[in-house]
């Protein structure tokens, strides 16, 4: 294998990540992951191999999504080790779990026995009082509050941390402004707070992103990841997405998503309430359109039909999704259609974004975050379609960044005005 191919690269970021949990002495590792890197992978075959030398180990993770669908993985890739899956009491196993050779449900760890591999949520591991593991794995870290890492911290020795850095920060519906500055300041994530305290510990990044296409990955790279950069894992050429007939505004679009990866779906100028009814029955009819035109993809995975299955429109709020979701004719019925924040993770074959700054008079910091764009626009296998109001690069020239700078927060990138003129300048070519 030539050692210049995406696969020998992350090969050899892994190596090191293993080497270091074997053999360093550091109380933890950190390993940063740009979208579609191979995350959960990693964290499957960090647990199997601590688990082959008998240490017992816990897994933390954020959702009860990301418990069971890891608890999945481990039984897939390491069906011989024991897992036992920390849950609330009234916690109906899914499919994923009972399908599962060796895993035990149960509210205690009592109730466990002793499996080789605890894996439950970060709140739920908060409730535990009892029981120390010489080692932690943190799934999607960058996602857990450092709070919520103290209440935890006293379960285990030593730590695998891994997240992407470039995803939707921790956040409160309270106010959390008397703790900014300070270096246990709840709101920071818990790698932030982990590395201002442990600056010694050891910080790998996975090089390669296996979800995201040769078209994407240098945009998504350079506008927010501009100091550590990625490539993808598959070439020009290597995966292609094409449609049947069709003319048309939507087909137009579409037909440019699918030969550069990449469309932008252009609205009339105009202030709009949240919920622009024309934006969304727009998402909806491009999504109804890309099933109509039965779209094929092909890539390393083979030959199969776009399936709404396969389809995702992001917004970033709840409200604009439901606006989007009753717009859906009935055949497109199986489209997900949700916020970033519950898109996180997640990955299709085509995503549909209504743009975070459409339609709006202000760029507030919630719509300007960095890590809301970066969701939405590195969700796909194939193409995204951005849609959006004229006048959003006029409203971040108006708006420039703003943001009141603390003593002691260390200044975050990238901007997201910034991020957002990035994505935008390449739309806009």
């Amino acid at each position: 294998m030539s050692t210049n191919t995406p696969a020998a690269e992350a090969g050899r970021v892994i190596d090191a990540v293993l080497r270091d949990l074997r053999t360093a002495d550091h109380r933890g590792v950190v390993v940063d992951s740009p979208p579609g890197a191979g995350k959960s992978t990693l964290v499957v075959r960090a647990a199997g191999e601590l688990a082959a030398t008998g240490t017992p180990l816990m897994i933390v993770a954020q959702t009860n999504e990301q418990v069971d669908d890891l608890v999945e993985r481990l039984g897939t890739r390491s069906p011989e080790v024991t897992v036992g899956r920390l849950s609330a009491v009234d916690y109906q196993p899914s499919d994923r779990v009972k399908e599962h050779p060796a895993c035990r449900v149960g509210a205690k760890v009592a109730d466990l026995g002793s499996p080789a591999v605890t894996i439950g949520t970060a709140a739920k591991w908060a409730t535990v009082v009892d029981g120390r593991w010489p080692w932690a794995i943190v799934d999607e870290a960058y996602q857990m509050r450092s709070d919520a890492l103290l209440r935890v911290a006293s379960r285990f020795e030593r730590a695998l941390f891994v997240g992407d850095p470039g995803q939707l920060d921790p956040f409160s519906t309270v106010e959390v402004d008397r703790w900014t500055g300070l270096s246990w300041d709840p709101m920071q994530s818990a790698v932030a707070v982990l590395l201002r305290h442990n600056p010694d510990l050891p910080v790998h990044r996975l090089p390669v992103s296996w979800r995201l296409p040769h078209s994407a990955a240098g945009v998504v790279a350079e506008a927010f990841y501009p100091f550590t950069g990625f490539r993808s894992g598959t070439g020009p050429g290597d995966r292609t997405l094409a449609f049947q007939g069709g003319s048309g505004p939507l087909d137009d679009v579409l037909d440019s998503a699918a030969a550069t990866g990449w469309g932008l779906h252009r609205l009339a100028k105009r202030f709009t309430i949240r919920t622009d009814a024309e934006a969304a029955a727009a998402c909806a009819a491009l999504a109804a359109r890309a099933l109509a035109r039965g779209g094929v993809t092909v890539s390393e995975a083979g030959e199969r039909p776009l399936t709404a299955q396969r389809i995702a429109i992001g917004a970033a709020h709840r409200d604009q999704a439901a606006a989007i979701r009753a717009q859906l004719p009935p055949e497109a019925t199986g489209v997900t259609v949700d916020t970033a924040n519950r898109l996180q993770g997640r990955e299709y074959d085509l995503t549909i974004v209504l743009h975070p700054l459409s339609g709006r008079r202000d760029a507030t910091a919630f719509h300007l975050e960095s890590g809301r764009l970066c969701v939405l626009t590195s969700r796909h296998r194939h193409a995204c379609v951005v849609v959006a109001r004229d006048g959003i690069a006029e409203l971040l020239d108006e708006h420039p960044s703003t943001e009141p700078v603390h003593l002691n927060v260390p200044v975050k990138f990238p901007d997201g005005w910034e991020a957002n003129q990035a994505i935008l300048s390449h739309l806009n070519r």
